[in-house]
Formats: C-alpha cells, structure tokens, sequence
C-alpha cells in the first residue's frame, strides 16, 4: 500500500528531483475535469453475446421491441370465451345458457372456430381469444348444462380477463436503453421478444498493482513492520462492482525498474492501470516518476485538494488512464469511489451511479483543514428527532472505518470545522440505511462482544461506537443510544458509575474487569511491585517512557489517580483502546501503560493488578421497552454469556 514513508531515504538523480515538483495540488473538481477531458470523448468497445452469456453485462445500444409481447389476445384465466353482449342480463338468480362450440383452446393451439351469438367456447389460460368474442367469463361463474350447453351466472363487461396483443410491450417500444446492467429480469424481456443475442459494452480490463516494500499477501506470515495488501483485494472487488474487470498483478516492491517493468505489462496488456501506494513526495515513491515514461500526456494532477486522498496521482499514457491511489485504505477507497469510478463507469458503458443520500445531525464537532475538501465516514443511529451521525474518527489508515461506516459528509474546502449540531447530508454507501437495532455508544470492552453475540445470531443488528465512558453518557443524556458501557470512579463516594446517572437513566450490572500496570515480563524494574510502586519506580527512572489513555476514558481517570499530577515521558501519548496500549508495550514503544488483565494475557505481557472495574451499563429507560433492548438484557443475564465472560477472564456481576 505504500504510505510514502520509507525508513531508509533512496537516492535521486537530477531528474527525478526536478519531476518532484510536478506535485501541484489541484482541488477536486478541477483534476476530475481535466482527467475526462484527457480520456474523453472515445469509442466503447462492444462485444455480441448470446443470452446466455449476457449476465451482469452493460448494453452497448438501445433494444427495442421486434413483436408484440404477447403476440395475440390471449386469456388471463381458465373460462370460457364468450361475447359480453349475450350476458348482458347474467346473474346469480337467473342464468344464461349459451350453446358449446365444437373446440377447446388450450396454449399454443390456433383457434378455428367463431364465437357467434349464443355461443361459447372454452379456453385455458394463454390461449389465443377467438374470432368473435371479447371476453372470458371465469369457469367457477358457470356450470354445464348438459353436454351441449352452459349456463352462465355472471355478467361480463368487454375485455374482462383478456391480454390484448402488445399490452405488455408493443412492438417499436423502447425496451431496455444503453447502458442498462443485464440481470434476470432484462433478460426475461429479450427472451420475451424472442432476441438471442444482443451487443453489450466489453468490460474494460483493469489490472491492479499495489506497491510498497512493506506489503505481504494475505495467507503469508506477517514479517515484523509489514503489513497485509489490503488494498490490492479491496479495490479488485470495487473495480468489478463498478463494470470493469479487474486483474490483480500482486505487490511489486519500491524499486523502479522492477515496478516500471510491471506498469508497462499492465498497459500493454490491459485498458486501465490502478496501483496504491507510491504517490507521496517521499524518496522512496517511484511510481510516479515512471509515468512520465510510459505515454503522452502523462500527469495529468499529482495532488488534490481533498482529505483523505491528497496524495492522488491522475495520468493518461497513450490514452490509457493510470491512477495512482494514496497507500493508506480509507484514502485509497475514497479517492477510487469519488474520482476514478465516474471514469471507469463511463469507460464501462454505465450511467453515473446514483448514491442516496438522508440528512442526520453530527452530534460533536469535527475539525477540518482548510484548502481541502474532506469526507468524514459516519455511523448512523436513530435520536429523539432523527437520525444522528457520528463520525468514525479511525484516520484514513483504518479498513473498517470504510467497512463498518454507513456512509460519509462532506466538509467543503472552505471550511475548518463542523459544528457541533450541524445537519448534514450524508452520502450513502448502500441504496438503503438500515438503522441498528440496538445501539451502543461508550466505553468499549472485548466483553461487548461476546454478549452482543447472541443477539447477532438471532438475527438484530447491533452497533457499537466507541467515544470512551464519558462520552457514552453525553449520548445517552442526548437520547442517542440504547445502552452507554461506562467504567467510571468516583472519588467521593469511591464508587464506580452510579453517582454519574442522571434523571432518565438507570444502572444495568455489568460485570467486573482487573485493570492493572503492564510490562513486558523480564523488566526489572517492576517485578515484584504492587501498582503504586511500579508507578513510582516508572517515575523515578527518566528513560522509562509510559503510554496513556484518552480522555474520557475511564482508565484514563485510574491513570492520573495513579501519576497525582506527574506528567511523565509518554503521557501525550494516548490510544482510545487496551488493545493499542498492550501492542506499544509489548513492541518496545512504550515500557508501561495501564490496560485489563484478558487483554495482558493476550499479548504475553506482565500484569500488575491495581483495581477490578466496573464495566457497567447507562440504560435510557425511555428506550427500555425497545425488543432489541430486552433481548440484550437477556443475553447479558444468560448462562451463555456468563461462561463466556468468565472464560474471557471477566467477572459478571
């Protein structure tokens, strides 16, 4: 994915100093004009196909209809072809026997009789109407009257369960237009029209590079400071969703005439080129200092106005679009999804995609960058008067910020904050927003998982947002969410959350966790130390770097306890989650740092046990009635969730 931040510098030659400066930034709108008006207009390669080959398939042209669909009137039921005029005066009470025709019309076979006056003649549903009748009566509203007649006990007006020819589709109609995506209904229309083939768009062949000397393959083992591809499979997949073929050519490491070699296959042998990674003004970037190489007119923008994607890298070589997407995922994604899929769904034969879009309040400020237009994913959950968005606030190197969000705003270029309360229109990543079932905002704790669970496999959505304790309880004052998890402790009282409720709020127990001082085991410095005198010995040795927590948290809140005012190496340094304070601990960033006991375990660190927590839940007891509310209080309260907490090393309450 290459993020454009290389440990060891490259050198560069002259000229690859002077193509440095072509990093300009552009804002959004301008880049993406100049990018079509370097691709476009151009012929869109079209294939014929059988129908049964036509599945997911653009069409290339107009269809319109050869025949009348159906071709004939034809009945709508199982009756009797009659001619409304002779039952003019039917009714329950008093029938009206018509004479037999010597013929019965089934499907597919051509009537050869008339229908005279005082006459009927029976029909299966689909068979051809015959000469002289403008009806069918249905065959429960008739009973035989020997073996020559029937009595007919309902009137008919004419047209009565009869199809005209082309009611359906009439020949010369419009039937499906340019650009439409084939799927099973289109294909029953041609079918219906008795059209076998059919000119569809070639889907352009996109192939994928990811760059990057860090990247390793899923399924490989993960070697220290590298990381898995996750682009190069993200957008693969969103290459075929939006028309193209995507062809993915692996990870080439930051080594040009390796990579250089790879872009020129790429081209020579696909329509479209997309790498990750590589479009930074870091030395060891390469990729697009090829591109100037590999065709006219080359760069078209290096750098545009936007956050995340700033880095993004437009070229065109030899009519060919090349792209250069930011390493980082949630760059790469919404810079692919913005900028490059109007292209590559224009190169595809489709119509612009048509994103939904509802308004929700943003509940918390969200600060921005002025000069740059910047998209910020939300979650969205359901308050007092509407829908509420929060913003994910994961940074743009998180794949589940783009996985789990449901959609995104837009902060304009202009800009340096959103306010607090601003309604905003939200962009959608589905056509539809499905509001959660059940939503909880606060604290988070592996725990949450394993009761959530149960209710997951009984079909409830459920969503999670973490904002830490105190945050939980804001949204919850707010009528934002169903349950706020919070652990906090009160000085006063020396008790855990109770005395932070307020009216229209009650305590749900939870259960209880060990916070405590980890340390990679052999650290002399804390073995055999109680929590207070692991702290002091931290304090004491001025090479000893801690790792913090954020505000709002309540492990935060046991961590100042702890210091009483001491702000030592690391302080400033404050992860919203254990788990981030295990993995600094246990990778030699940081030498201690406070977290829970399962999460210790986990990462094969020492553990100092300081003060078991409660992890405990601010129920809105307005909302306490909700099904999915009562469903999570049952699976808190379960045997399935107390074995399972208790296995994860937690006490339930």
């Amino acid at each position: 994915m290459g993020s454009g931040m290389t440990m060891i510098p490259k050198p560069l030659d002259r000229r690859a100093l002077e193509q440095e400066q072509f990093l300009k930034i552009l804002s959004r709108e301008e880049a993406l004009v100049r990018f079509e008006a370097a691709l476009f207009p151009r012929a869109i390669p079209i294939e014929r196909r059988r129908l049964a080959d036509v599945l997911g398939a653009a069409l290339a042209e107009d269809i319109t209809a050869p025949i009348d669909v159906p071709p004939f009137d034809r009945s709508n039921v199982d009756g009797f072809a009659v001619r409304s005029a002779d039952l003019s005066a039917a009714g329950e009470g008093a029938p009206v026997r018509l004479a037999l025709n010597g013929e019965t019309i089934h499907c597919g076979t051509a009537p050869t009789l008339q229908v005279a006056a005082g006459t009927i003649t029976p029909i299966a549903t689909g068979g051809p109407l015959p000469r002289g009748a403008d009806a069918v009566v249905m065959v429960e509203h008739t009973q035989p009257a020997g073996s020559q007649a029937i009595d007919v006990r309902r009137a008919v007006l004419p047209g009565q369960f009869v199809s005209y020819a082309g009611s359906d589709i009439a020949r010369g109609e419009a039937l499906l237009r340019a650009g439409t995506i084939i799927g099973s209904r289109e294909i029953g229309m041609l079918a219906a029209c008795g059209i076998a083939e059919v000119n569809v768009v070639r889907k352009p062949r996109v192939a994928v590079i990811s760059t990057g000397d860090e990247l390793v393959q899923p399924g490989e083992a993960l070697a220290p400071a590298a990381i898995y591809d996750t682009n190069g499979a993200i957008v693969a997949a969103a290459i075929d969703e939006n028309g193209g073929e995507a062809i993915f050519l692996g990870a080439i490491p930051d080594e040009e005439a390796k990579l250089e070699a790879a872009m020129r296959g790429a081209l020579a042998d696909a329509d479209m080129l997309v790498l990750s990674g590589g479009t930074s003004k870091g030395a060891g970037d390469v990729s697009h200092r090829i591109l100037g190489r590999l065709g006219q007119p080359g760069v078209i923008a290096h750098g545009v106005a936007l956050k995340p994607g700033k880095p993004l890298c437009l070229a065109v070589c030899d009519g060919k679009p090349v792209v250069i997407l930011p390493g980082f995922p949630t760059s790469a994604m919404f810079t692919f999804h913005d900028m490059i899929v109007p292209v590559l769904r224009r190169l595809a034969g489709l119509p612009p995609r048509s994103d939904a879009k509802v308004s929700a309040t943003v509940p918390v400020r969200i600060s921005s960058e002025l000069g740059r237009t910047e998209f910020v994913m939300v979650s969205l959950v359901e308050g007092r008067n509407g829908l509420i968005a929060y913003p994910s606030g994961k940074g743009s190197g998180a794949i589940t910020s783009f996985a789990q969000a449901d959609g995104f705003l837009r902060i304009d270029a202009l800009a340096d904050r959103m306010p607090a309360g601003t309604e905003a229109e939200v962009t959608l990543f589905t056509p539809h927003v499905r509001v959660p079932d059940l939503i909880i905002v606060g604290s988070h704790c592996t725990g949450l998982d394993l009761v959530s669970a149960q209710l997951s496999h009984g079909g409830l959505t459920v969503r999670s947002i973490a904002v830490g304790s105190l945050g939980g309880l804001a949204a919850a004052k707010r009528g934002e969410c169903d349950f706020a998890p919070i652990h906090l402790f009160d000085d006063k009282t020396e008790t855990y959350n109770t005395p932070y409720l307020v009216e229209g709020l009650e305590l749900v127990p939870g259960w209880r966790r060990m916070q405590g001082i980890v340390f990679r085991k052999g650290d002399k410095r804390f073995e055999g130390l109680g929590a207070e005198e692991a702290v002091a010995a931290a304090l004491a040795d001025p090479g000893c770097i801690m790792v913090n927590r954020n505000q709002g948290a309540g492990t935060r809140i046991l961590i100042d306890r702890l210091l009483g005012g001491a702000r030592p190496e690391g302080y400033w340094n404050q992860p919203r989650s254990h788990n981030a304070v295990a993995a600094a601990v246990a990778q030699n960033r940081a030498d201690w740092g406070m977290t829970i006991a399962p999460v210790a375990d986990a990462a094969g660190l020492a553990f100092i046990p300081f003060a078991e927590e409660h992890y405990d839940f601010a129920l809105v007891t307005a909302r306490k009635q909700r099904p999915a509310v009562q469903a999570f209080l049952e699976a808190l309260g379960s045997d399935e969730a107390r074995v399972a907490l208790t296995r994860a090393g937690f006490r339930p309450a």
